[in-house]
């Protein structure tokens, strides 16, 4: 178990509190020394015993958490289990900051767009259309040139109809070029079915909490 200190970390938002938990070892940061030990308190907690897994779901009821986020599960992949999507429907190459993947943001619920992160990606957006309206687009942020953290959103009116997957697997296909391991964080079950779909297996959790003063 690792708890280090960061006020701008990559885990989590700015000033909160992030913790993963990957195949059975913990990695946390604080924004102040002073939580540390709280922190490591609640996450022995959390663990239960040295050979037990990790339950986040205990974490904010032993903390005073003013809002959380997650948990939710990290899944990844290699290039020997990516099964590529293939579909009749073109996927485009966009800009990050082009107006239309801006568009497809602003046109779904703020909590759909925050939990998509797709305002946060660095590398090209992979988008499909409908008409002349971009309804999916996926990308990814890299991460101390290791990992490539995927986002995907589908407009709501066009889901369930294997988009969100069909531009995924373009932003995979994208990242394992650039010899990144594609990581996927989802909450909701319809986003971790589209990982299990490409291969992607689940290998920890994460969590992320805001705590009173």
């Amino acid at each position: 178990m690792s708890v280090l200190v960061s006020a701008e970390s990559w885990l989590c938002p700015p000033g909160w509190t992030g913790i993963v938990a990957l195949d059975g070892a913990i990695l946390a940061t604080v924004p102040d020394p002073d939580l540390i030990e709280p922190l490591q308190a609640a996450l022995l907690h959390c663990v239960g015993g040295i050979d037990a897994d990790v339950d986040l779901t205990r974490l904010p009821t032993d903390l005073p958490a003013v809002d959380v986020l997650g948990p939710a599960a990290l899944a990844y992949l290699d290039a020997e289990n990516f099964a590529a999507a293939h579909a009749d429907i073109e996927v485009e190459s966009l800009p990050t900051d082009h107006h239309e993947v801006r568009g497809l943001v602003a046109s779904v619920a703020k909590q759909d767009a925050d939990e998509s992160g797709l305002e946060e990606i660095d590398s090209t957006a992979f988008v499909v259309r409908m008409g002349q309206d971009v309804v999916a687009a996926a990308g990814y942020r890299p991460w101390l040139n290791t990992a490539a953290h995927l986002s995907v959103l589908t407009a709501p009116e066009y889901r369930d109809r294997g988009l969100a997957r069909l531009v995924a697997s373009a932003a995979v296909a994208d990242a394992l070029r650039n010899r990144l391991v594609p990581q996927w964080r989802a909450r909701p079950e319809p986003s971790r079915r589209v990982a299990r779909a490409l291969g992607f297996r689940e290998f920890g959790s994460q969590i992320s909490v805001q705590l009173g003063r």
